[in-house]
């Protein structure tokens, strides 16, 4: 058994709860970020925040496509998913699959309000903030805002190819 993922799970929940209650790291503040061909070392390169910001946006796209598989596809094999139209929490592909199948059908169209990035390593990152999305009722065709707040955390695969790891989304206590 890999416990690879366990414990990157692990040191990402503690490193983040430092890192937070720390104060928002300086993105780009000599933290080696690598690229997909040079994997590490002196002269990895530093992620940068439009890197991840841009993250959302490939995520935001895949949504577009209306296909469950394709926005499946941004989350690792492992992930976990706390999403915000549903009370059930997603742990694998299937249930992930699941979820936007549903979610999908509202045609969903997000928009980021505020956005704070924390890079823990070269490997990891967190983006959380406040987003919307204007949704459409698929019956009746009527349009409506739900404004949520988010937590992506994302790993560098070995491929250089970063996936969600981790995805909180909650709606706003106050509307």
């Amino acid at each position: 058994m890999n416990s690879r993922p366990v414990r990157r799970r692990i040191a990402v929940a503690v490193t983040a709860t430092a890192v937070l209650a720390a104060g928002t790291f300086a993105l780009g503040a000599g933290v080696a970020g690598a690229d997909a061909g040079n994997q590490g070392g002196k002269h990895a390169k530093p992620v940068t925040k439009a890197q991840v910001l841009g993250l959302f946006d490939q995520w935001n796209a895949a949504l577009r496509t209306g296909e469950p598989k394709k926005v499946a596809d941004l989350y690792a094999k492992d992930a976990v998913l706390l999403p915000t139209v549903s009370n059930q929490v997603r742990t694998d592909r299937a249930g992930i699959v699941d979820y936007f199948e549903h979610f999908l059908k509202n045609k969903p169209v997000g928009t980021k309000v505020e956005s704070v990035v924390n890079v823990l390593d070269r490997d990891t990152v967190i983006d959380t903030g406040v987003y919307e999305f204007t949704l459409t009722d698929h019956d009746t065709g009527e349009k409506s805002t739900v404004k949520a707040r988010y937590t992506y955390a994302y790993e560098k695969q070995p491929n250089g190819k970063w996936l969600i790891v981790n995805h909180h989304s909650s709606k706003m206590p106050q509307g």
